[in-house]
């Protein structure tokens, strides 16, 4: 529960880099997410090129953070990988990404470093310019993006629980 409640949105980093087996160890936790039927439609980009990073920040108004963030991870939905014996209208995959959206940030907590979720899907803009961007083939749609970095400075998570906000057998 510590890493739940350590993680918070860091939006300003140091530019020393992420580690090849850092970046890997969040790659695992993303992976070890839960799936619906464990189709697991996930596919990640790993971002770190400077010019790769600064164009996602050209095209996504609220990337300002990968100015200085030497990382990015664009989670990815095959979105062929969804239907299940017969079921293709049950289409998990916004879901299946999040849920590997969230492991890839709470594992980045327990290393020490901080990350940010980037809304990308269902912006038709955003998603679409990002595929172009990475030539992501048809059946692959950018769900998210995490820049991720090490944090410049302190920074203190929020007390976000709120009692008003459950209810008990009915509303």
């Amino acid at each position: 529960m510590n890493m739940i409640f350590k993680r918070t949105s860091v939006r300003k980093y140091t530019t020393e880099p992420v580690s090849s087996e850092e970046i890997e160890m969040l790659l695992k936790a993303g992976m070890a997410a839960p799936s619906a039927m464990n189709i697991q439609p996930w596919e990640f980009v790993v971002v770190q090129d400077r010019e790769n990073l600064n164009k996602i920040m050209k095209i996504h108004p609220y990337s300002a953070m990968l100015k200085e963030a030497p990382l990015a991870i664009i989670v990815c939905a095959d979105i062929e990988k969804t239907a299940y014996k017969g079921f293709a209208e049950k289409k998990y995959w916004i879901q299946d990404c999040s849920a590997a959206t969230q492991n890839i940030m709470l594992q980045a907590a327990e290393m020490d470093l901080g990350s940010v979720w980037l809304g990308t899907y269902p912006k038709e803009n955003f998603y679409k310019t990002i595929a172009k961007i990475f030539n992501l083939p048809e059946k692959i749609v950018p769900v998210t993006i995490i820049a991720i970095g090490h944090p410049d400075g302190e920074v203190q998570p929020k007390d976000k629980f709120d009692k008003n906000k459950i209810h008990y057998e009915v509303w």
